[in-house]
């Protein structure tokens, strides 16, 4: 049974709210520990990665919330870019995200730059604004 083509905008803020949640993650683990990163983070932060934790924290945040769904989708999509190229696939020169481990940045990479096109969805602040 196909998914009828009405519920496109409720996935599209779903897809939203699951990948901000996810990305927000990756922030609160670099600034609280928690939850607790499979690779250590130096102490203290170098500005590389303050830098990516706040993209990640604030701009999940904004993303699960569906506010400035375009631009925080926009500027977490080239983060996203510049980790993969930096954080592994410079890893010993291994393009391929499955040999250098880069599969769920390259996914976030492509997740956010179809929200900084698509925007936040049905169920979005950015939806509320609009009606406004």
């Amino acid at each position: 049974m196909p998914i009828p083509a009405s519920w496109s905008s409720q996935l599209l803020s779903l897809l939203r709210i699951v990948a901000g949640l996810a990305f927000m993650q990756h922030g609160l683990s670099k600034f609280f520990g928690f939850p607790p990163s499979p690779i250590p983070f130096p102490s203290p932060l170098p500005p590389i990665l303050i830098t990516a934790g706040t993209i990640e924290l604030v701009g999940g945040a904004l993303l699960v919330l569906g506010l400035f769904t375009r631009p925080v989708a926009f500027i977490a999509s080239g983060m996203c870019a510049v980790g993969y190229f930096l954080a592994h696939a410079g890893v010993g020169m291994k393009f391929f995200p499955l040999v250098n481990q880069g599969e769920t940045i390259l996914l976030y990479t492509f997740i956010f730059l179809y929200l900084a096109a698509a925007g936040g969805g049905a169920w979005s602040a950015d939806a509320l604004r609009s009606k406004a």
